[in-house]
Protein backbone atom coordinates (compact mmCIF):
# COMPACT_ATOMS: atom_id res chain seq x y z
CA UNK A 1 0.00 0.00 0.00
CA UNK A 2 1.47 3.37 -1.10
CA UNK A 3 -1.97 5.71 -0.98
CA UNK A 4 -2.87 6.65 2.66
CA UNK A 5 -5.04 9.54 1.51
CA UNK A 6 -8.61 9.62 2.77
CA UNK A 7 -8.32 6.07 4.55
CA UNK A 8 -9.45 5.31 7.82
CA UNK A 9 -6.86 3.96 10.35
CA UNK A 10 -8.15 2.20 13.48
CA UNK A 11 -5.01 2.57 16.29
CA UNK A 12 -5.14 0.61 19.84
CA UNK A 13 -2.95 2.39 22.00
CA UNK A 14 -2.71 5.50 19.74
CA UNK A 15 -3.07 7.91 22.73
CA UNK A 16 0.81 7.65 23.77
CA UNK A 17 3.69 5.90 22.72
CA UNK A 18 3.74 3.99 19.64
CA UNK A 19 0.63 3.99 18.77
CA UNK A 20 0.47 8.27 18.93
CA UNK A 21 3.53 8.07 16.79
CA UNK A 22 1.40 6.16 14.36
CA UNK A 23 -1.30 8.69 14.60
CA UNK A 24 0.68 11.79 13.81
CA UNK A 25 2.45 9.74 10.90
CA UNK A 26 -0.83 8.31 9.08
CA UNK A 27 -2.48 11.91 9.75
CA UNK A 28 0.16 13.77 7.66
CA UNK A 29 0.10 11.25 5.83
CA UNK A 30 -3.63 11.58 4.43
CA UNK A 31 -5.62 9.27 6.69
CA UNK A 32 -8.29 10.03 8.79
CA UNK A 33 -7.67 8.52 12.50
CA UNK A 34 -9.48 6.74 15.09
CA UNK A 35 -7.51 6.49 18.29
CA UNK A 36 -8.45 3.83 20.79
CA UNK A 37 -7.27 3.95 24.13
CA UNK A 38 -7.84 2.63 27.66
CA UNK A 39 -7.01 5.75 29.27
CA UNK A 40 -9.13 9.02 28.79
CA UNK A 41 -6.43 11.32 30.00
CA UNK A 42 -4.26 10.08 26.79
CA UNK A 43 -7.20 10.33 24.72
CA UNK A 44 -8.31 14.03 25.74
CA UNK A 45 -4.57 14.88 25.41
CA UNK A 46 -4.30 13.14 21.82
CA UNK A 47 -7.19 14.71 20.49
CA UNK A 48 -6.46 18.42 21.95
CA UNK A 49 -2.88 17.30 19.64
CA UNK A 50 -4.93 16.61 16.71
CA UNK A 51 -7.37 19.78 17.31
CA UNK A 52 -4.52 21.72 16.87
CA UNK A 53 -3.55 20.13 13.80
CA UNK A 54 -7.17 20.14 12.74
CA UNK A 55 -6.94 16.73 11.36
CA UNK A 56 -9.46 14.70 11.45
CA UNK A 57 -9.66 12.44 14.10
CA UNK A 58 -12.34 10.22 16.15
CA UNK A 59 -11.68 8.59 19.77
CA UNK A 60 -12.78 5.93 21.42
CA UNK A 61 -12.08 4.77 24.90
CA UNK A 62 -11.57 1.05 24.90
CA UNK A 63 -10.52 -2.14 26.45
CA UNK A 64 -9.13 -4.57 23.82
CA UNK A 65 -9.42 -7.45 26.10
CA UNK A 66 -13.19 -6.51 25.98
CA UNK A 67 -14.53 -8.38 22.97
CA UNK A 68 -18.10 -6.68 22.95
CA UNK A 69 -16.89 -3.34 23.50
CA UNK A 70 -14.66 -3.95 20.41
CA UNK A 71 -17.32 -4.68 18.56
CA UNK A 72 -19.19 -1.78 19.80
CA UNK A 73 -16.39 -0.09 18.51
CA UNK A 74 -15.89 -1.23 14.85
CA UNK A 75 -19.95 -0.24 15.09
CA UNK A 76 -18.76 2.97 16.15
CA UNK A 77 -15.96 3.39 13.04
CA UNK A 78 -18.59 2.45 10.59
CA UNK A 79 -21.64 4.75 11.62
CA UNK A 80 -18.54 7.85 12.01
CA UNK A 81 -16.89 7.06 8.40
CA UNK A 82 -18.91 5.14 6.27
CA UNK A 83 -17.75 1.69 6.62
CA UNK A 84 -14.62 -0.37 8.27
CA UNK A 85 -11.44 1.31 8.18
CA UNK A 86 -9.12 0.43 5.38
CA UNK A 87 -5.74 0.38 8.06
CA UNK A 88 -5.79 -1.53 11.59
CA UNK A 89 -2.93 -0.85 13.81
CA UNK A 90 -2.58 -3.65 16.70
CA UNK A 91 -0.43 -1.51 19.01
CA UNK A 92 -1.23 -1.61 22.55
CA UNK A 93 0.68 -3.90 24.93
CA UNK A 94 1.30 -4.08 28.50
CA UNK A 95 4.24 -5.73 30.19
CA UNK A 96 5.90 -6.44 33.56
CA UNK A 97 8.70 -8.22 34.44
CA UNK A 98 9.66 -10.70 36.95
CA UNK A 99 11.25 -13.92 37.73
CA UNK A 100 9.29 -17.03 35.56
CA UNK A 101 9.44 -18.91 38.62
CA UNK A 102 6.97 -16.90 40.42
CA UNK A 103 4.60 -15.72 37.87
CA UNK A 104 1.10 -16.01 38.61
CA UNK A 105 -2.11 -17.26 36.66
CA UNK A 106 -3.14 -13.28 36.82
CA UNK A 107 0.08 -12.40 35.39
CA UNK A 108 -0.46 -14.62 32.59
CA UNK A 109 -3.74 -13.21 32.01
CA UNK A 110 -3.12 -10.12 32.16
CA UNK A 111 -0.07 -9.87 29.75
CA UNK A 112 -1.22 -12.18 27.27
CA UNK A 113 -4.52 -11.16 27.10
CA UNK A 114 -3.87 -7.57 26.45
CA UNK A 115 -0.66 -8.50 24.03
CA UNK A 116 -2.06 -11.57 22.43
CA UNK A 117 -5.72 -11.15 23.08
CA UNK A 118 -6.11 -8.02 22.20
CA UNK A 119 -4.44 -8.27 18.84
CA UNK A 120 -7.05 -11.54 18.49
CA UNK A 121 -9.88 -8.94 19.17
CA UNK A 122 -8.54 -6.72 16.70
CA UNK A 123 -8.28 -9.63 13.85
CA UNK A 124 -11.54 -11.17 14.67
CA UNK A 125 -13.54 -8.38 14.79
CA UNK A 126 -12.34 -6.02 12.13
CA UNK A 127 -10.76 -8.69 9.14
CA UNK A 128 -14.64 -9.96 8.18
CA UNK A 129 -15.41 -6.52 7.76
CA UNK A 130 -12.43 -5.59 6.03
CA UNK A 131 -12.71 -8.42 3.70
CA UNK A 132 -16.79 -7.38 2.73
CA UNK A 133 -16.19 -4.17 2.10
CA UNK A 134 -14.30 -5.31 -1.17
CA UNK A 135 -11.76 -2.35 -0.65
CA UNK A 136 -7.78 -2.69 -0.11
CA UNK A 137 -6.22 -2.66 4.00
CA UNK A 138 -4.19 -3.58 5.17
CA UNK A 139 -2.82 -4.30 9.09
CA UNK A 140 0.49 -3.41 10.91
CA UNK A 141 0.63 -5.23 14.80
CA UNK A 142 3.47 -4.56 17.13
CA UNK A 143 5.48 -7.12 18.20
CA UNK A 144 8.96 -7.34 20.25
CA UNK A 145 12.15 -8.57 19.01
CA UNK A 146 11.39 -10.58 22.56
CA UNK A 147 9.14 -12.39 20.45
CA UNK A 148 12.12 -14.57 18.83
CA UNK A 149 13.52 -15.52 22.25
CA UNK A 150 12.64 -16.36 25.87
CA UNK A 151 13.49 -14.70 28.80
CA UNK A 152 14.08 -15.55 32.34
CA UNK A 153 11.74 -12.26 33.68
CA UNK A 154 9.50 -11.64 30.33
CA UNK A 155 8.20 -14.98 30.31
CA UNK A 156 4.08 -14.11 29.57
CA UNK A 157 5.72 -11.03 27.34
CA UNK A 158 7.65 -13.02 25.37
CA UNK A 159 5.73 -15.70 24.92
CA UNK A 160 2.84 -13.36 24.10
CA UNK A 161 4.90 -11.70 21.17
CA UNK A 162 5.93 -15.24 19.77
CA UNK A 163 2.33 -16.28 19.41
CA UNK A 164 1.76 -12.51 18.01
CA UNK A 165 4.65 -13.07 15.23
CA UNK A 166 3.14 -16.36 14.14
CA UNK A 167 -0.58 -15.39 14.15
CA UNK A 168 0.72 -12.48 11.45
CA UNK A 169 2.70 -14.84 9.25
CA UNK A 170 -0.79 -16.65 9.09
CA UNK A 171 -2.91 -13.73 8.31
CA UNK A 172 -0.10 -12.97 5.98
CA UNK A 173 -0.73 -15.73 3.96
CA UNK A 174 -4.61 -15.98 4.30
CA UNK A 175 -5.14 -12.40 3.55
CA UNK A 176 -3.23 -12.16 0.08
CA UNK A 177 -5.88 -12.77 -2.11
CA UNK A 178 -8.46 -10.20 -0.56
CA UNK A 179 -5.43 -7.67 -1.18
CA UNK A 180 -4.98 -7.27 2.29
CA UNK A 181 -1.18 -6.67 3.76
CA UNK A 182 -0.10 -7.59 6.93
CA UNK A 183 3.04 -6.53 8.89
CA UNK A 184 4.62 -7.39 12.29
CA UNK A 185 6.71 -4.54 14.00
CA UNK A 186 9.37 -6.08 15.87
CA UNK A 187 10.74 -3.29 17.98
CA UNK A 188 12.93 -3.30 20.90
CA UNK A 189 12.83 0.29 23.39
CA UNK A 190 10.70 2.41 22.62
CA UNK A 191 10.53 5.78 24.22
CA UNK A 192 6.73 5.27 25.63
CA UNK A 193 4.55 5.07 28.56
CA UNK A 194 4.52 1.18 29.30
CA UNK A 195 6.25 1.82 32.42
CA UNK A 196 2.94 2.62 33.46
CA UNK A 197 0.96 -0.20 32.01
CA UNK A 198 0.51 -1.51 35.49
CA UNK A 199 -2.09 1.57 36.46
CA UNK A 200 -4.25 -0.18 33.76
CA UNK A 201 -3.99 -3.16 35.21
CA UNK A 202 -7.49 -4.96 36.41
CA UNK A 203 -8.53 -5.60 39.85
CA UNK A 204 -9.62 -9.12 39.45
CA UNK A 205 -5.94 -9.88 37.68
CA UNK A 206 -3.65 -7.47 40.56
CA UNK A 207 -2.14 -10.82 42.27
CA UNK A 208 1.49 -11.05 40.84
CA UNK A 209 4.34 -12.69 41.94
CA UNK A 210 6.74 -9.72 40.58
CA UNK A 211 7.94 -7.25 42.74
CA UNK A 212 6.16 -3.84 41.24
CA UNK A 213 6.01 -0.44 43.54
CA UNK A 214 6.94 3.10 42.12
CA UNK A 215 10.76 2.30 42.29
CA UNK A 216 10.81 -0.09 39.88
CA UNK A 217 8.33 2.24 37.51
CA UNK A 218 10.52 4.69 37.94
CA UNK A 219 13.35 2.37 36.81
CA UNK A 220 11.55 1.15 33.84
CA UNK A 221 10.83 4.80 33.14
CA UNK A 222 14.31 6.20 32.93
CA UNK A 223 14.96 2.59 30.60
CA UNK A 224 11.91 3.55 27.88
CA UNK A 225 13.17 7.17 27.90
CA UNK A 226 16.42 5.59 26.12
CA UNK A 227 14.00 3.90 23.35
CA UNK A 228 13.57 4.73 19.59
CA UNK A 229 11.52 7.91 19.07
CA UNK A 230 7.70 6.65 18.00
CA UNK A 231 7.75 9.31 15.22
CA UNK A 232 10.79 7.37 13.54
CA UNK A 233 9.16 4.36 14.47
CA UNK A 234 6.18 4.91 12.69
CA UNK A 235 8.52 6.39 9.60
CA UNK A 236 9.72 3.10 9.67
CA UNK A 237 6.91 1.31 9.84
CA UNK A 238 5.34 3.55 6.95
CA UNK A 239 7.76 2.47 4.95
CA UNK A 240 7.61 -1.28 5.34
CA UNK A 241 3.76 -1.15 4.40
CA UNK A 242 4.45 0.67 1.38
CA UNK A 243 7.09 -2.31 0.55
CA UNK A 244 4.56 -5.08 2.01
CA UNK A 245 7.17 -6.34 4.00
CA UNK A 246 6.21 -8.58 6.62
CA UNK A 247 8.14 -8.55 9.45
CA UNK A 248 9.63 -4.81 10.17
CA UNK A 249 12.82 -4.69 12.10
CA UNK A 250 13.83 -1.37 12.89
CA UNK A 251 17.54 -1.65 13.84
CA UNK A 252 20.82 -0.65 11.61
CA UNK A 253 21.60 -4.48 12.28
CA UNK A 254 17.68 -5.85 12.32
CA UNK A 255 19.43 -8.84 10.29
CA UNK A 256 22.36 -9.88 12.20
CA UNK A 257 20.30 -9.74 15.83
CA UNK A 258 18.11 -12.54 14.48
CA UNK A 259 20.58 -14.39 12.54
CA UNK A 260 22.65 -14.47 16.14
CA UNK A 261 19.43 -15.57 17.98
CA UNK A 262 18.45 -18.12 15.38
CA UNK A 263 21.81 -19.48 15.40
CA UNK A 264 21.23 -19.89 19.31
CA UNK A 265 18.31 -21.64 18.63
CA UNK A 266 19.97 -24.23 16.17
CA UNK A 267 22.88 -24.56 18.40
CA UNK A 268 20.43 -25.50 21.41
CA UNK A 269 19.18 -28.47 19.36
CA UNK A 270 21.89 -30.50 19.53
CA UNK A 271 24.76 -31.33 22.24
CA UNK A 272 27.47 -30.14 20.75
CA UNK A 273 25.24 -26.70 19.97
CA UNK A 274 24.34 -26.59 23.73
CA UNK A 275 28.27 -27.18 24.45
CA UNK A 276 29.21 -24.34 22.23
CA UNK A 277 26.88 -21.99 23.29
CA UNK A 278 27.74 -22.67 27.22
CA UNK A 279 31.53 -22.08 26.23
CA UNK A 280 30.52 -18.84 24.99
CA UNK A 281 28.05 -17.60 27.87
CA UNK A 282 31.03 -18.32 29.82
CA UNK A 283 32.98 -16.10 27.62
CA UNK A 284 30.53 -13.47 27.52
CA UNK A 285 29.92 -13.01 31.29
CA UNK A 286 33.55 -13.15 31.68
CA UNK A 287 34.12 -10.21 29.39
CA UNK A 288 31.14 -8.34 31.44
CA UNK A 289 32.89 -8.68 34.57
CA UNK A 290 36.36 -7.61 33.06
CA UNK A 291 34.44 -4.68 31.02
CA UNK A 292 30.96 -3.83 33.10
CA UNK A 293 28.59 -1.79 30.98
CA UNK A 294 28.73 2.50 31.71
CA UNK A 295 26.17 2.92 34.07
CA UNK A 296 23.56 5.26 32.27
CA UNK A 297 20.21 4.31 33.25
CA UNK A 298 21.02 0.91 34.59
CA UNK A 299 22.58 2.34 37.37
CA UNK A 300 19.73 2.14 39.72
CA UNK A 301 18.95 -1.85 39.10
CA UNK A 302 19.64 -3.30 41.96
CA UNK A 303 18.31 -0.48 44.14
CA UNK A 304 15.00 -0.70 42.47
CA UNK A 305 14.23 -4.03 42.95
CA UNK A 306 13.27 -4.02 39.11
CA UNK A 307 12.64 -7.82 37.82
CA UNK A 308 13.20 -9.30 41.43
CA UNK A 309 9.83 -11.48 42.89
CA UNK A 310 8.10 -10.28 45.42
CA UNK A 311 9.46 -9.67 48.71
CA UNK A 312 7.67 -12.18 50.71
CA UNK A 313 8.56 -15.08 48.08
CA UNK A 314 11.58 -16.48 50.19
CA UNK A 315 12.46 -19.24 47.97
CA UNK A 316 13.91 -17.79 44.95
CA UNK A 317 17.25 -17.52 43.98
CA UNK A 318 18.50 -13.98 42.75
CA UNK A 319 18.26 -12.99 38.99
CA UNK A 320 22.05 -13.91 36.97
CA UNK A 321 22.22 -10.92 34.46
CA UNK A 322 22.22 -12.45 31.01
CA UNK A 323 24.52 -10.63 28.10
CA UNK A 324 22.56 -10.83 25.11
CA UNK A 325 24.07 -13.22 22.14
CA UNK A 326 26.33 -11.29 19.94
CA UNK A 327 25.60 -11.07 16.11
CA UNK A 328 26.93 -13.81 14.61
CA UNK A 329 30.45 -13.70 12.55
CA UNK A 330 30.05 -11.95 8.80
Amino acid sequence: MKDFAGKVAFITGGASGAGFGQAKVFSEAGCKIVIADIRQDHLDEALAYFKDKKAEVHIIKLDITDRKAYAAAADEVEKVFGGPPQLLFNTAGVNTFGPAEVSTFEDYDWVMGVCLGGVINGMVTFVPRMIKSGKPGYIATTSSLGGFMGGSTTAPYSAAKAAVNNLMESYYQALKPYNIGVSVLCPGNIRSNIAEAVYTRPKHLEKTGYNVNEKTIDFLRSIHAQGIDPIELANILKKAIENEQLYVLPFPNGQDMLRGIFERVIDSSSPEGMKKQSEEMKKRMEEMAKNPPPAGPYQNFEESGFGQARKDIKWVKPPMRMPPPPPPKK
